[in-house]
């Protein structure tokens, strides 16, 4: 199954160091059964998108925490393809929210990484600020994370993770 695992740039840098990563809380998303549903139309790929835009806010909340250094200010979702049997769907916590066991992946696992570009920082920036009011319902703030998911967020092959954490 293919999930989405939200992740800052320090976590890419340990998943470098030393082939493994922790899911953070041992959440990610996917296009889960109750995704599907939830949506009455679309394909496939538009519902995996759907659960990778969930992973993409769930990251912002990661850098909510601060304790990101190199890059405070860029999402970070990382695309993994786990066995069936590492998933438990948790449609009680959201639609696409899945929990994984164990709580770690493998590089080998790693499908993609994505990561927003330096264009982006100043609407990241603004998101992280207004994540907690936007989850409380204020209006503006929901806008202003909505700006910070419209943006893009480059690709990267697992392969290239050294030289994206020595270049970047």
């Amino acid at each position: 199954m293919r999930v989405y695992l939200p992740a800052t740039f320090a976590m890419l840098t340990g998943l470098n160091e030393t082939g493994k990563m922790p899911v953070r809380s041992g959440w990610g998303f996917a296009a889960t059964p109750a995704l599907v549903e939830f949506y009455t139309a679309g394909d496939e790929e538009e519902i995996g998108y759907a659960a990778y835009l969930d992973a993409a806010e769930a990251s912002l909340r990661l850098l909510a925490i601060g304790d990101e250094e190199a890059f405070p200010h860029r999402r970070v979702v990382v695309s993994v393809d786990v066995d069936d049997s590492a998933v438990t769907l948790a449609p009680e916590n959201g639609e696409s929210v899945v929990a994984l066991s164990p709580a770690v992946i493998e590089l080998a696992d790693v499908a993609a990484i994505h990561i927003d570009i330096e264009e982006s920082e100043e609407a990241t920036k603004a998101a992280i600020d207004a994540i907690d009011a936007a989850d409380l319902g204020d209006e503006d703030a929901e806008l202003t994370v909505g700006d910070a998911q419209e943006n893009f967020m480059a690709f990267y092959d697992p392969t290239e993770l050294p030289f994206l954490i020595e270049l970047l």
